[in-house]
């Protein structure tokens, strides 16, 4: 017998957090966390407990807006290097949402590796706002190019980052967003300080910054004053945001 042929793999879309509403006018693509080389395909445990703490919170904030959440399955744990596979999913995943829903604002919403498959995909003409939680991304090399950023303009982009974070070096985001800033004035990262990978110490903040964010950017909705000072900061002020404790309590002025 001849020998079969390998199938090839396919990215796909998790159901629908939370109800799916009757109509669709704004979708939130969730990016897990990943390796930096792995041709394993994901765990189906994955996403983990904090992508799925953030995609409940925003389809609760989202469902009257018409908001779908989607976690994106990758093919591979890994980037691996110039094939870049996650990021490549995460576009498709954007080509996914205007084929089920028509032409509807998205944002690409990353944890850790997730992180940086947003920022790099953030250039889908479907996509107008990026979120990077924790984004890992690699260290600065004079013999390879820079990690890009002119995809992001004309996107609104939030990073968010612990100041002691171990896993993913906290200063490569903050000099991402210095040259992104250069480039687009819709870019912000706010510190959380003396919080690590998992942002556990100020979940509830994160995710209430994190609300904030995606709710303006896709629906409009008035942002809460810090964030609207970020944005508006020179850099570096609005790019070593203090996320203040208790953030959340009283969103709005």
């Amino acid at each position: 017998m001849g020998q079969q042929a390998t199938p090839l793999r396919s990215a796909r879309l998790g159901r629908a957090i939370g109800p799916e509403p009757q109509s669709v006018s704004g979708a939130v693509l969730l990016l897990p966390e990943g390796e930096e080389v792995s041709a394993r395909r994901p765990s189906p445990l994955w996403p983990s407990a904090s992508v799925r703490a953030l995609g409940r919170k925003l389809a609760r904030a989202g469902r009257e807006e018409g908001l779908a959440v989607h976690v994106v399955q990758y093919r591979y744990r890994g980037w691996n290097g110039s094939e870049a596979h996650l990021a490549a999913d995460a576009s498709w995943a954007a080509d996914e949402i205007v084929r089920r829903y028509g032409d509807v604002p998205v944002c690409l919403a990353g944890v850790d590796m997730g992180g940086r498959a947003a920022l790099h995909a953030g250039g889908h003409e479907a996509v107008s706002s990026v979120l990077a939680v924790a984004p890992w991304l690699p260290e600065e090399d004079v013999a390879v190019p820079p990690e890009p950023v002119k995809q992001l303009a004309g996107r609104r982009v939030l990073i968010v980052h612990g100041t002691n974070d171990e896993r993913t070096d906290p200063e490569l985001s903050f000099r991402l967003a210095a040259r992104a800033k250069k480039a687009n004035r819709d870019v912000c990262r706010f510190e959380v300080h003396s919080d690590g990978h998992g942002l556990h110490q100020h979940r509830a903040e994160v995710l209430c910054l994190c609300e904030d964010f995606v709710m303006g950017a896709l629906f409009g909705r008035a942002l809460s004053r810090p964030v609207e000072d970020a944005f508006a900061a020179p850099p570096p002020l609005g790019l070593r945001m203090p996320l203040a404790s208790g953030f959340g309590r009283s969103l709005r002025r």
